[in-house]
């Protein structure tokens, strides 16, 4: 009888592993575009952050793990007076920037949030910036955290170009995990060794269900997963950079790796595809591409499948909000995205259920002509009976158009349209909108009003002087790109 003898013969890392962490070590950020995007990305990301803290469900899970623990140079956290290590720092920021589904947003097989990585690059630059004056080094500079923002933008937005992680049941967070370990291995000083192994272990780590996304299990962990795994991406960051062996073929090893266990098993059109077909699909180099035309939520803090569906109900209230009662059925067209992972009929649960409901964030301002986060929250709801009512009329159609222009790398349109019918036979226009506010081809008219909600968000945290200090300094480029990084924290300071 014989044994089968596994070889042990230790591969180089893979490719992929080796794409991303060159890109990181040696890609220079030339693109002013770029740079100027960050900056703006910068402003929305945080104030989405320090809106957030006036929830209590999100602030609940803010501070130290031990009460009373002082770190020294420790992370802070924008909006509150916490120090802490730059992991829990980094789940911290990384969750009041998630929590009210407010932030910037990516949109290709594979969607996503890139900004949630500023959990990671903030709190380890704040970290490190302070060390450094300590000990009579020069601190990190601004400019060094929009340019790891750039590099988290491109390694997350290409690799969901053409890898859907939601078709095998995989959240996209693991793109967070990977994109924030790779930017805090180089901002701690990685060499190529120590980054590649950070790469590996990120890969090889477990990775998260998107069960908390869709119904009838919604909840608020999509609220934090995504400063879990930023805050992740730190933890392995620092674990390879003491010196733990990396595991080179951490996607590609037979029956053991990430392909094989997590990409191909569970999906049966890729498992009966050649190996060579099985692994990441690049469409494009990583350059700056993605920050350049990454997507802003700058009117609603929605699900970006409804944005555009929003837009539209807000120009339609005028028309409707007089005749409510009269509506027969309300039909809303839209790609197929958008019905895979946001059309729901039904009871909602509670307010992470509704902010990824495209009936429930069509009906809310078909209604009152605006939509904030206030308005997902229970006692609205349970207030407004007529919201459920309207959804009961809803008609959801796709628009096979729609669908292409959505993949279709010279558009990434994200359409939707809305056309009321009365009981007695008349209807409003069918009204269309293909590109939302935060889109590139719309920034001349969306930059001003992201600048508007940064200084709303602000507002609702520090006072009128330190509101236009800030507003100030965000507005400057130079300036800005020249701040130390401790010192630009220590303006969010409570």
């Amino acid at each position: 009888m014989s044994a089968t003898v596994e070889r042990n013969v230790r591969p180089d890392y893979d490719s992929e592993l080796q794409k991303i962490a060159d890109y990181v070590l040696a890609f220079t950020v030339d693109s002013g575009e770029a740079l100027d995007t960050a900056r703006n990305c910068l402003m929305d990301t945080l104030g989405c952050g320090l809106l957030a803290l006036r929830f209590p469900e999100c602030t609940k899970h803010l501070g130290p793990l031990v009460e009373g623990t002082i770190v020294p140079h420790g992370a802070r956290v924008p909006g509150t007076s916490f120090r802490l290590d730059p992991a829990k720092a980094a789940w911290d920021i990384g969750a009041t920037v998630r929590w009210l589904d407010y932030n910037d947003t990516w949109l290709a097989a594979e969607w996503g949030h890139p900004s949630d990585n500023l959990g990671a690059i903030l709190a380890v630059a704040d970290h490190l910036s302070q060390k450094r004056v300590a000990q009579g080094e020069d601190p990190l500079t601004m400019r060094e955290v929009l340019e790891a923002m750039i590099m988290a933008h491109e390694i997350q937005g290409v690799l969901a170009l053409e890898n859907s992680f939601n078709r095998v049941g995989l959240d996209h967070v693991v793109l967070v995990k990977v994109a924030s370990t790779a930017v805090a291995a180089r901002l701690m000083g990685a060499d190529r060794e120590q980054l590649l192994a950070a790469l590996s272990h990120a890969w090889v780590d477990g990775q998260s269900l998107r069960t908390y996304r869709h119904a009838p299990n919604a909840g608020s962990r999509k609220s934090w997963a995504a400063g879990d795994a930023t805050s992740r991406g730190v933890r392995l960051a620092d674990i390879a950079l003491r010196g733990e062996m990396g595991i080179p073929g951490a996607l590609s090893a037979p029956q053991w790796g990430f392909y094989d266990v997590l990409f191909s098993h569970t999906n049966k059109d890729l498992a009966t595809k050649p190996e060579a077909e099985r692994r990441f699909s690049f469409q494009r180099e990583f350059g700056s591409y993605v920050m350049e035309n990454v997507l802003f939520k700058l009117s609603f803090p929605a699900e970006f499948h409804a944005q555009t569906a929003c837009e539209a109900a807000v120009t339609l209230h005028p028309q409707v909000r007089d005749r409510l009662d009269e509506i027969d059925r309300i039909v809303l067209t839209t790609h197929e995205s958008a019905i895979r992972i946001i059309s729901k009929e039904g009871q909602l649960a509670n307010p992470a259920d509704r902010d990824h409901c495209l009936q429930y964030m069509t009906a809310v301002p078909l209604i009152f002509g605006s939509l904030t986060a206030e308005h997902y929250e229970d006692a609205f709801h349970a207030a407004h009976p007529l919201i459920d009512r309207l959804r009961g009329k809803m008609q959801v159609v796709e628009d096979e158009r729609y669908s292409r222009d959505y993949h279709d790398p010279e558009k990434r349109s994200i359409a939707n349209a809305i056309q009321v019918f009365f009981q007695d036979g008349s209807s409003t226009d069918r009204v269309a909108v293909e590109y939302p506010i935060g889109h590139r081809r719309r920034r001349d008219e969306g930059i001003p009003v992201l600048e508007e909600k940064f200084r709303h968000n602000l507002a609702t945290r520090f006072p009128r002087a330190r509101c236009e200090t800030i507003f100030a300094l965000c507005k400057d480029q130079a300036r800005l790109e020249g701040t130390p990084v401790h010192r630009f924290v220590d303006l969010f300071v409570i």
